[in-house]
């Protein structure tokens, strides 16, 4: 159902679709071609060690197969995180106050459910900032999202994180909380890290908050089951970044001379993502004027997940200015939740 299709046919006892929705889109989701774009490409595999940069994951096809990663037996993250949220959502709607949500990469917004009901039984009024590249996924999860909660306004913005918190309109609300749950800032080397708490900090007035999520360190084995599950679904998520290439850039891979490949780098403690070409290949991308060879079992790094020391983040991001206020985790240690309060300057 499309947006037009659901003002023109629903309307709620309180406000019709159409004013209490808004999708902008900071850039097209198919990241269409200017001179810049596809630099990134270029760089990555133009490089010794090749690579590409996990944004490319997330063309809607792709975020639906995340979608399906987040429900397999073996991918802990996302149940842990969300029975840390189910246990202690109240505790965060009365930290923070009556507050926007905002979140980045909202996906199917699934874990937000438990704030905005703790928020609601709150009494608070809910007003939520989902934050995706995939429009179409904003906008299936938006309109569910209306239906379920009578009162809920949302403001979605369709982007990459970097375009999105630049462009945050100043709240209504109290006070304002920044969402990054997921595991997600793992995907991020130390020195990206560093500049994404940077971004965080610009897009907060002093005293709102930023609520993040982090895998922990943990054994080898529960790591590398979860980033090579037996049903192949992280497979095929890695896989469809080549045809998400292809088809932004005129590209000629074959997905079938490419394999998933996904280690525990333990001196760096992060899982690693990888491609590995099948033969000895060369794949060209038209419309960037590239040409690339690959060796036999030659690979491209496409993610890494950084697992995180508990107490070593907290300072890190206290040295940043955003103070932890209360911090979560589940009884086996696996994966916490840390809520932060921006200091004053």
């Amino acid at each position: 159902m499309s947006i037009s299709q659901a003002i023109g046919s629903k309307e709620t006892s309180q406000n019709s679709y159409e004013e209490r929705l808004q999708i902008k889109r900071l850039q097209e989701p198919t990241l269409v071609i200017t001179s810049s774009a596809g630099s990134d490409v270029v760089k990555g595999l133009t490089q010794t060690t090749k690579s590409l940069p996990p944004r490319y994951f997330y063309d809607d096809r792709g975020s639906e197969l995340f979608e399906q990663i987040c429900e397999l037996p073996e991918y802990y993250v996302t149940r842990t995180e969300t029975a840390i949220l189910q246990e202690y959502s109240r505790e965060i709607a009365q930290t923070t106050g009556s507050c926007e949500l905002v979140e980045l990469g909202s996906g199917s917004s699934t874990k937000t459910r438990i704030l905005l009901n703790a928020y609601h039984q709150a009494g608070y009024p809910l007003h939520y900032v989902p934050i995706d590249v995939s429009a179409g996924m904003l906008e299936s999860t938006a309109l569910q999202l209306l239906t379920e909660y009578p009162t809920l306004t949302i403001q979605a913005l369709a982007g990459t994180y970097e375009v999105a918190l630049v462009q945050l309109e100043p709240t209504k609300l109290p006070t304002r909380t920044i969402c990054f749950i997921g595991s997600t800032l793992g995907n991020l080397n130390s020195q990206e890290c560093d500049e994404f708490f940077c971004q965080i900090i610009n897009a907060l007035q002093p005293g709102e908050y930023f609520l993040l999520g982090i895998d922990l360190q943990k054994p080898k084995h529960l790591l590398e089951a979860a980033y090579n599950d037996s049903q192949g679904v992280t497979a095929a998520f890695n896989l469809n970044m080549l045809e998400h290439l292809n088809r932004l850039y005129q590209g000629s891979f074959d997905t079938t001379q490419f394999e998933h490949y996904a280690f525990y780098n333990e001196k760096e403690n992060q899982i690693e993502m990888h491609l590995r070409s099948l033969r000895s290949q060369t794949v060209e991308l038209q419309a960037l004027n590239l040409t690339v060879s690959f060796d036999k079992d030659e690979t491209i790094l496409t993610e890494i997940s950084r697992k995180f020391d508990l107490n070593t983040i907290q300072h890190e991001l206290k040295a940043k200015g955003l103070v932890p206020q209360k911090v979560w985790t589940d009884k086996n240690q696996w994966f916490g939740l840390i809520l932060c309060q921006l200091q004053s300057h």
